[in-house]
């Protein structure tokens, strides 16, 4: 019986490649995503700029996703 070693990577298999993907590259993703994001933009003062980058750091799934769905309302806005 021949198996296809490239479905295997270290011996996982699909459904396991799967989950590796859902919970850990989503969430690694979704975490630079937000860091990125509150490293470059302006806010009324420091203080919540460091905030929201202390609670995306700690704060591991859920941080990145309150500062995507709260902190993004309170950067300082710049007229074009």
């Amino acid at each position: 019986m021949e198996t296809n070693n490239l479905l295997f990577v270290g011996g996982l298999g699909i459904p396991e490649l799967i989950l590796l993907v859902f919970f850990g590259v989503v969430p690694f993703l979704l975490l630079l995503w937000a860091l990125i994001d509150v490293l470059r933009s302006t806010f009324k003062n420091s203080t919540e700029k460091l905030v929201w980058a202390v609670v995306i750091i700690f704060v591991p799934v859920l941080g990145p996703l309150l500062y995507l769905l709260i902190g993004r309302s309170q950067k300082v806005r710049h007229p074009l």
